[in-house]
């Protein structure tokens, strides 16, 4: 990576209801402190360790966030903990694109979530935490619990949430809850190490709120992230550069230097061209962007020669202040 150029990695450190480094919080909760692939070892250490002598920064990545399994219709997270599980409309447990969801509007849920997250920071010479469109994040469907739905009562004199899970006011209501929890993980990162990054890479905008009821424009206004990565991921560059324009338009206010698109580099089969990467990077640059995240690691092989000359003068990470 140092000698492609790159100056940060964002790593898996929670993915499929496991850690990616020894947790104390999941051997007390499920008895399996790290993923078994890993045995004895400490990943996320020898990651920090070995990026740190490249002056690389390594940001941990909570994927999986809400999510409690991939379908397995909630897994054994919410087989030990059911009153976690989301609820739709029709009181079935909330699965969307394969993904079965804890609750996130539950206080329990998130205090989970952010224990792993502290638990992170305070054990590991780490740079920066980072959610997804998994965190903080749920499903528009979701929300008919008796916890959300007792909470939208108390607020609307009684009233039951709207049965249209896109009704304007239901969805504003839930991301308020999920913009409010992202309050909690950058003040209580803060509070623990003020230097840590808390880097969030929700979908794009309007997209994020309809579907994840991801807020990000707000969180921005609210000054709770320090690095903004919105998935950015499209196929051709008009595509691309329609998604940018729409993304700079609702942060355009703000400070761009927070803002580093992600790059869809690789998924499956899928590799994309020298010449769209170029032009993509090329559209940021136009736009006064000047940097982007690229998922994922295994197309950095089948780009190599493309990332060493692109990126040949390495650039130390921007002071986000």
């Amino acid at each position: 990576l140092n000698e492609l150029g790159f100056n940060t990695i964002f790593v898996v450190t929670w993915n499929k209801v496991m850690t990616t480094y020894p947790s104390e919080v999941m051997k007390n909760f499920t008895g399996v402190a790290i993923d078994p692939l890993y045995g004895n070892r400490d990943p996320l250490k020898e990651l920090i360790d070995e990026a740190h002598k490249y002056n690389i920064k390594v940001i941990a990545w909570f994927e999986f966030g809400f999510s409690s399994s991939y379908k397995l219709d909630g897994g054994y997270l919410l087989e030990k903990k059911p009153e976690w599980a989301s609820k739709d409309i029709n009181g079935k447990l909330v699965t969307k694109n394969g993904f079965d969801w804890m609750n996130g509007f539950n206080p329990e849920v998130q205090d989970f979530l952010l224990s792993l997250i502290h638990e992170v920071v305070l054990n590991y010479d780490i740079d920066g935490i980072q959610g997804d469109d998994r965190l903080p994040a749920m499903p528009s469907e979701a929300g008919y619990d008796d916890y959300t739905v007792n909470l939208y009562k108390q607020a609307h004199n009684g009233k039951a949430p709207p049965k249209d899970s896109k009704n304007e006011d239901w969805l504003t209501f839930r991301s308020d809850i999920l913009s409010n929890f992202q309050i909690r993980i950058y003040k209580s990162v803060k509070e623990i190490k003020p230097n840590v990054i808390v880097s969030m890479a929700p979908s794009v905008f309007p997209w994020s709120k309809d579907e994840y009821l991801q807020d990000w424009p707000t969180w921005i206004k609210n000054n709770t992230v320090d690095l903004l990565c919105p998935q950015v991921y499209r196929y051709d560059i008009d595509s691309y550069k329609s998604a940018l324009a729409e993304m700079l338009m609702y942060s355009e206010e703000y400070n761009i230097e927070l803002l580093a698109p992600g790059v869809l580099l690789n998924l499956g089969m899928y590799c994309a061209s020298e010449e769209f990467l170029s032009e993509m990077i090329n559209e940021n640059r136009k736009n006064g962007i000047n940097g982007e995240v690229f998922f994922f690691f295994e197309g950095l092989k089948k780009r190599k020669e493309f990332f060493k000359s692109i990126y040949k003068d390495k650039i130390d990470f921007p002071n986000l202040e």
